[in-house]
């Protein structure tokens, strides 16, 4: 089975609690373990849901949060909950002492995350926002070769991605996935990376237009949007094109470039490619530190049709979560995303949200 390879030994390691049975059931558990946490607890809502998917992974079961920051061997949470429920569980979990991985969205608005981020500061604790996909390895590959300097300086980024995941709106789906108050939208669930990434490449975003729209047969009065276009201009000069949708028919299809004066930096089947004035493009080698642990196999059963894309880099995003709140800085060539940074990304999308 796939979450035995990923197991670590629970000998000894900060402990930390997982709040959220889907997602974090399904990769903050085995991640947080293969970088060395001894996982205490799985805190869901629905306590037989919660009870077998506890005893599956070997975990103490809860369906009270407070039970959870009550327990003495707990250092940290993360939190893998729908995004409305962010911002009172990273207060409670802060004013306890608690170092924190939120997923992303970080908060329903950037007012939320200012004060989860203020707060996090005032109690002196971790803050990590999950933006695992930093350490996937062909956007670290791009993100350093930009930084080498190998596209000049850089002036255009498209980023392009269709896919079928809501294209059917009889397609089961969580509740809250098409629920704007509860934070439900392709924006938050996708396109928080997407603008991690822009600022992770380009630097910081200064100016933002853009649209939301529904591509997929729903009505898109009741429901939160499957689709959006963003043009995002940074403040190093460079133009960001962003569009995205999980509500086209087909084979799904991802466009990732980055054009500048020296250079043009593409991802093409997870392989990093660059062309210049020297001659036919060439793919870029992966640095032995910015290779992930090995991969699950892919799987059939829906629920973990995304964990072999998923596993490796979130145990990157939990190692240096646990360098971080041992006392040092994390060894990995990646620079995590904090509270801050899920500050400046919900401030963007809120500016993408405006009518």
């Amino acid at each position: 089975m796939w979450s035995t390879r990923w197991r670590a030994t629970e000998l000894s390691g900060p402990g930390i609690a997982v709040i959220g049975t889907g997602f974090g059931a399904r990769v903050h558990v085995e991640a947080f373990r293969a970088a060395g946490f001894v996982v205490r607890a799985l805190v869901g809502r629905d306590r037989d849901r919660t009870a077998r998917r506890a005893e599956r992974l070997g975990v103490r079961a809860l369906t009270s949060v407070d039970d959870a920051l009550a327990l003495p061997d707990v250092d940290a949470v993360s939190i893998a909950t729908p995004p409305h429920t962010h911002h009172r569980l990273v207060l409670d979990a802060v004013a306890a002492g608690k170092h924190v991985v939120c997923e992303k969205p970080f908060a329903l608005d950037a007012a939320e995350a200012r004060e989860m981020a203020s707060a996090a500061a005032r109690a002196g604790v971790t803050g990590f926002v999950g933006h695992e996909f930093r350490w996937a390895t062909e956007r670290a590959l791009v993100a350093r070769a930009i930084a080498e300097g190998r596209v000049g300086e850089p002036r255009l980024a498209t980023l392009v991605s269709y896919v079928p995941l809501l294209a059917d709106p009889a397609a089961p789906a969580p509740d809250w996935w098409f629920d704007n108050a509860r934070g439900g939208g392709w924006l938050g669930a996708s396109g928080s990376h997407a603008v991690d990434q822009v600022r992770v490449w380009l630097g910081e975003v200064e100016a933002v237009q853009g649209r939301l729209s529904m591509t997929s047969a729903r009505d898109g009065r009741v429901a939160a949007a499957d689709s959006f276009t963003a043009l995002l201009d940074t403040a190093s000069g460079a133009h960001a094109v962003v569009q995205q949708t999980a509500g086209a028919w087909g084979p799904a299809t991802d466009v990732a470039r980055v054009a500048g004066t020296d250079g043009t930096l593409w991802i093409d089947a997870g392989r990093v490619w660059h062309a210049d004035a020297t001659g036919a493009p060439r793919c870029l080698d992966v640095p032995p530190d910015l290779a992930l642990p090995p991969a699950p196999p892919a799987s059939t059963d829906p629920r973990h049709r995304f964990t072999h894309l998923e596993l490796g880099p979130y145990t990157r995003l939990a190692e240096a979560f646990a360098a971080r709140i041992g006392g040092g800085e994390p060894s990995s060539p990646v620079e995590p995303a904090t509270f801050a940074d899920g500050v400046a990304c919900m401030e963007v999308l809120d500016r993408l949200r405006q009518p």
